[in-house]
């Protein structure tokens, strides 16, 4: 495999990463802090270490890591809006799994992310100027 190919596997694979990480992350955290009151700092050292919310502050970790790498390597003008899917993800675990209620303009808003997601994924991942 040459190198601009290793490279676009590398990207997508990264991608994919920072786009399920965000949403599951946000669903532990989110599941981890239903009912809990944080009044107080001993309030937020409990949730802190609830399995869930522990649990989605990794994951949320994983994410910032792998974000992290992504840009390292990939434009930031194209990292941001293919990354945006997990926005659409969230909104459906929100939905679908949180009960919550999407309105018809957040799915709408939903659908112009899709749309922009695919016309910066026509592109390349990098502009190969040099950093």
């Amino acid at each position: 495999m040459d190198r601009a190919a290793s490279l676009r596997w590398k990207t997508r694979v990264f991608a994919l990463i920072v786009i399920l990480s965000n949403p599951l992350g946000g669903y532990w955290l989110d599941r981890g802090m239903r009912g809990r009151t944080t009044a107080s700092a001993v309030d937020y050292l409990e949730a802190i270490f609830s399995p869930w919310v522990m649990l989605g502050i990794l994951v949320l970790i994983l994410w910032l890591v792998a974000r992290m790498a992504l840009l390292s390597w990939a434009d930031l003008s194209y990292v941001l809006p293919v990354t945006s899917l997990g926005y659409v993800i969230t909104a459906a675990v929100g939905h679908f799994l949180l009960n919550e209620q999407v309105t018809a303009q957040r799915w709408a808003g939903t659908l112009f992310i899709v749309a922009g997601t695919i016309l910066v994924g026509l592109g390349t991942p990098h502009s190969g100027s040099e950093s």
